[in-house]
């Protein structure tokens, strides 16, 4: 338990040094970046570092599609070869390094690996407050609720989902 204890820290210092914080800024982004390499060295279930795996490809998503409207770039297709390329780009490597097993094993009957299951279920917890905050910030003509709100209700689904699997592994 004190394990998951250093974490907290570093969480609550990242939200409150970040000045002006998009919900997918480049700074969430390399702190939860961080945080999954952290926790593989903490002894972090695998599913629980799945979660933020998944919530880190949804927020690098979100960030290079910004980024293509920003630059006005636009190729077909755009959205799906991003989306594809990003979790080409986490599934592949984990699957090399012996990290994750063949999720292709898992739609014939296969175990279900636990870093799939985080991933999948990470990603669209990310995406849900995420699409939640824009929905709320919409209603409220154009703005947030609250200070932060753009980077609390994207992360927060990730928060309650940790704090479930780690009771599900514990």
């Amino acid at each position: 338990m004190k394990k998951y204890l250093l974490v907290l820290p570093a969480l609550l210092g990242t939200l409150v040094a970040t000045k002006n914080a998009l919900a997918v800024c480049p700074v969430c982004t390399i702190a939860v970046g961080a945080g999954v390499g952290f926790s593989r060295s903490l002894g972090v279930d695998d599913s629980i570092a799945g979660l933020w795996i998944g919530g880190l490809t949804v927020s690098m998503i979100a960030w290079t599609l910004s980024w293509f409207v920003k630059k006005n770039i636009n190729f077909k297709f755009r959205t799906a070869m991003t989306i594809i390329g990003y979790y080409l780009l986490v599934v592949v490597p984990l699957y090399f390094m012996n990290i994750m097993a063949n999720p292709m094993e898992m739609f014939s009957g296969g175990p279900v690996d636990k870093i799939f299951l985080g991933v999948v279920v990470g990603s669209f917890g990310f995406w849900f407050g995420a699409s939640w905050y824009e929905d709320m910030k919409e209603k409220n003509g154009g703005h947030a609720y609250f200070p932060f709100q753009k980077v609390v209700m994207p992360i927060a689904p990730l928060i309650i989902m940790t704090a479930i699997f780690y009771f599900l592994t514990k």
